[in-house]
């Protein structure tokens, strides 16, 4: 019977040494609870209402701008590809772009060229680009001044008229030229 007694009273020992660290740490962590929820209202308490105001309105003005930039089109990229893919024996009189509310942009457009090689050139450096897609040449009649008159009907690739900002001057080769002074490129 001593040893079954003995094994109870280290239980019992035991049973309430656990119940009194369970009681003590249950004391500290009401207490950090207590010190944590005192700096959480003093941190609170410091927002100052309208910083927080113009934050949100500063992160909504951004947001916008960046969906107008996103849906912005630019019609440069479409002229430079154009001034590089048409021949210089071919002029546009007229150009239309028109897009749809799908987003698709069209684009009508009536021109003049040289000779009908001039227009059939055209027509290959259209298709070899892509950008300019399903290019219909109509209308091909011979001008009374000596060139070939036509129609033009085509669809854009979006990223062609997708806007994209530019490079900062100090990144491109532009930045290397002398204020004054122009550059221009010459196409075949």
């Amino acid at each position: 019977m001593g040893l079954i007694a003995m094994i109870a009273y280290g239980m019992l020992v035991f049973s309430v040494l656990g119940a009194v660290g369970v009681f003590l740490y249950g004391r500290v962590l009401s207490s950090q609870l207590a010190s944590q929820d005192a700096a959480l209202a003093k941190a609170h308490s410091s927002i100052d209402a309208t910083t927080v105001a113009d934050f949100v309105r500063l992160q909504n003005r951004l947001s916008s701008g960046k969906q107008l930039l996103d849906n912005h089109i630019a019609l440069s990229g479409f002229f430079t590809a154009l001034e590089n893919i048409l021949p210089s024996s071919v002029q546009l009189t007229s150009l239309t772009v028109a897009i749809d509310d799908t987003g698709t942009a069209n684009v009508t457009a009536t021109g003049v060229a040289k000779t009908f090689n001039a227009l059939a050139a055209a027509s290959n450096a259209f298709a070899a680009d892509g950008r300019i897609k399903d290019a219909i040449f109509s209308n091909i009649q011979v001008a009374q001044a000596g060139g070939v008159s036509f129609a033009l009907t085509a669809s854009l690739d979006p990223s062609l008229i997708a806007y994209t900002p530019s490079a900062p001057v100090g990144a491109s080769a532009a930045a290397n030229i002398p204020v004054g002074t122009t550059t221009a490129s010459t196409t075949p």
